[in-house]
């Protein structure tokens, strides 16, 4: 008895002592690697391949075969810092980077943050933009084709903006920028305000610059969606931008329908107009529907897509004949692999 009395103090001193010792570890920063590589084949149903018709909306608007882009993400994250990197490659990066003038065609984003606290957030320098429904990654967009809306904005934006947790359900997020897609200076001395107002996955977002030299004025643009079902989902995106009396304005929907954990299918409906301030021109709008098929292998998704534009008071593409119209169709296959 006597031997296990002892045995069972030294134990018990033993967890003493190591409770008493014990040192708190700091958590490591963290590196990580991300990105993703796309191509595509384009076909015109409605007119010759070899005429350089095109949407007119960003992206993909080669025929044949051709090259999206690829893009590395280096995120380096700490405690309370950290900062990120995505480098670009190809000509859908070099369209989204148009405007840069340091490193045109290379750096998508760049951009150090600081979370001051759970429920503030810092970022300073260069990020993509908080306006519209799709992005400039086509990993993370349903169809592979870009919108009019989303054309039309700013595809990034150069400054600081701050991101406030209000609760559970209520984000905001206030900027202060370059004006529109000036993404390295503002030779100008002119900046731009940004301002985000979420609740439950619904976001109210509005752009302000002075619309002097090239600028995009005013924008409105409301981006969310819903879960209708277990697999249907409803996204929608809406917008209106006023530039000294012209601009553009419009309204996009977004049913997607998951047909097998692999597999969804999903309609883009969008209806675009432009106006002008010089009275003797007309408006013009836009009705165009893409059907895009979405199947993924692994981190291969395979994206088969068919597109129908047509505008009203314009004649901006060339049927088969050669002759001006008002139409154009496409069929699109995209291969696109994310990591």
């Amino acid at each position: 008895m006597k031997k296990i009395f002892t045995l069972a103090l030294l134990f018990a001193t033993i967890s003493i002592y190591a409770q008493d010792t014990t040192v708190e570890v700091e958590e490591k920063p963290k590196f990580s690697i991300s990105g993703s590589v796309d191509a595509y084949f384009q076909t015109y149903l409605t007119a010759p391949d070899d005429a350089g018709q095109n949407f007119g909306t960003a992206f993909a608007k080669k025929s044949g075969f051709a090259l999206g882009m690829g893009n590395v993400i280096l995120s380096y994250e700490g405690a309370k810092t950290g900062a990120v990197l995505d480098l670009v490659v190809g000509p859908r990066g070099e369209e989204a980077t148009f405007n840069s003038n340091i490193v045109d065609g290379i750096v998508n984003q760049a951009y150090v943050y600081w979370n001051v606290s759970d429920k503030t957030t810092l970022t300073f320098g260069r990020w993509n933009t908080f306006l519209g429904y799709e992005v400039i990654a086509p990993a993370a967009n349903f169809n592979y084709s870009t919108s009019y809306l989303f054309s039309s904005g700013p595809f990034s934006h150069m400054g600081l903006k701050a991101d406030f947790a209000l609760s559970e359900d209520l984000s905001l997020m206030l900027a202060v920028t370059n004006p529109w897609d000036v993404n390295d200076t503002s030779a100008t001395g002119e900046y731009a305000l940004g301002a985000q107002l979420g609740y439950k996955g619904q976001y109210l977002n509005l752009y302000y610059d002075s619309g002097n030299n090239d600028g995009l004025g005013f924008e409105v643009d409301y981006t969310g969606g819903f879960d209708l079902t277990d697999a249907f989902y409803l996204g929608i995106n809406a917008a209106y931008n006023e530039n000294d009396g012209s601009g553009f304005y419009g309204t996009a929907l977004y049913p997607q329908f998951a047909a097998t954990d692999d597999f969804s299918l999903g309609l883009r409906g969008e209806f675009y107009g432009k106006y002008f301030d010089a009275a003797d021109v007309e408006d013009e709008t836009v009705v165009a529907f893409t059907l895009t098929g979405s199947y993924t292998i692994d981190n291969l998704i395979i994206k088969p897509e068919i597109r129908i534009d047509s505008w009203s008071d314009a004649t901006p593409y060339l049927d088969n004949d050669g002759e001006a119209t008002d139409n154009l169709a496409a069929f699109t296959i995209a291969a696109i692999y994310a990591f």
